[in-house]
């Protein structure tokens, strides 16, 4: 019966579309823990972007010039352990999770993690 779905058979769902075998998984954590950077974690919607601008403004008050890495590979994300997005990854460790922060709030967590 193909009314309402039933008796249809169900895929599975996979944040990496079936691929999440020990190659995939030990490509994301080593990306997770290249040189010291700031990252965006998102699917690349609007509220990343603002959170990639609002941290481009904090650096720019700040004097630093860091090289900002946007990761939107699910694989990648869920290897920092998030699963809300916009995050905001210092150094390798995730700072901010699940909301758009404001450039000054983003200035305290750089000096706050970074001196």
């Amino acid at each position: 019966m193909a009314l309402f779905n039933f008796g249809k058979k169900k895929g599975t769902f996979s944040c990496c579309g079936g691929n999440c075998n020990a190659e995939s998984m030990a490509k994301a954590e080593s990306a997770k823990k290249e040189g010291a950077s700031i990252k965006i974690l998102g699917s690349g919607c609007a509220k990343c972007n603002q959170l990639e601008s609002a941290t481009r403004a904090a650096l720019e008050q700040l004097g630093m010039d860091l090289e900002i890495d946007h990761i939107t590979d699910f694989t990648q994300i869920a290897a920092y352990g998030v699963m809300s997005t916009p995050a905001l990854v210092v150094d390798g460790k995730v700072i901010a999770y699940g909301k758009v922060l404001k450039t000054d709030e983003i200035v305290k967590l750089l000096l706050k993690n970074r001196g």
